[in-house]
C-alpha cells in the first residue's frame, strides 16, 4: 500500500510542477513552445504554437524512423535530432522550451542538447 501512495505523490507533484511552468512559458507565431512528455517506455516531443492551439511538429519513440531502445537515453538524442530536422522543414528556429515539470536531466536533457544540435534555439 505504501509504494502506491509514493506513485500517487510522485504524479501530483510533477501535474503540479507541470502547472506551474505552464503559466510562466507561453509558445507564439514567432516562437512556439517544445513540449516534452516521458513515460517509462517512450518519450514524446512536440512543437506547439499556444495562440492558435496547433501542434506544428512532433516527434517520439513511437515513429519509424526512432532505432534502437525505447526509453533509453540514445532515444531521446534521436528524437531531439529528429524534430530539429523537422522544425528546420517548417522554418522554425526559435523554441520555448517546456520540461513538462520533469528535471532538466537525463533524457529531458539530452534530448534538449540534441536539438540544439540540430539547430533549434532555446
Amino acid at each position: 500500500m505504501q509504494l502506491k501512495k509514493k506513485s500517487a505523490f510522485k504524479l501530483k507533484s510533477r501535474a503540479k510542477k507541470h502547472i506551474r511552468i505552464r503559466k510562466k512559458v507561453f509558445g507564439d507565431t514567432e516562437r512556439p513552445r517544445l513540449s516534452v512528455f516521458r513515460s517509462a517506455s517512450h518519450i514524446y516531443a512536440q512543437i506547439i504554437d499556444d495562440s492558435t492551439g496547433q501542434t506544428l511538429v512532433e516527434a517520439s519513440t513511437m515513429s519509424k524512423e526512432i532505432n534502437g531502445s525505447r526509453g533509453s537515453r540514445e532515444a531521446a538524442k534521436q528524437v531531439g535530432a529528429n524534430l530539429a530536422e523537422l522544425a528546420k522543414k517548417k522554418n522554425i528556429s526559435s523554441v520555448v522550451f517546456d520540461r513538462g515539470g520533469y528535471l532538466y536531466h537525463g533524457r529531458i536533457q539530452v534530448l534538449a542538447d540534441a536539438a540544439r544540435e540540430g539547430g533549434l534555439q532555446f
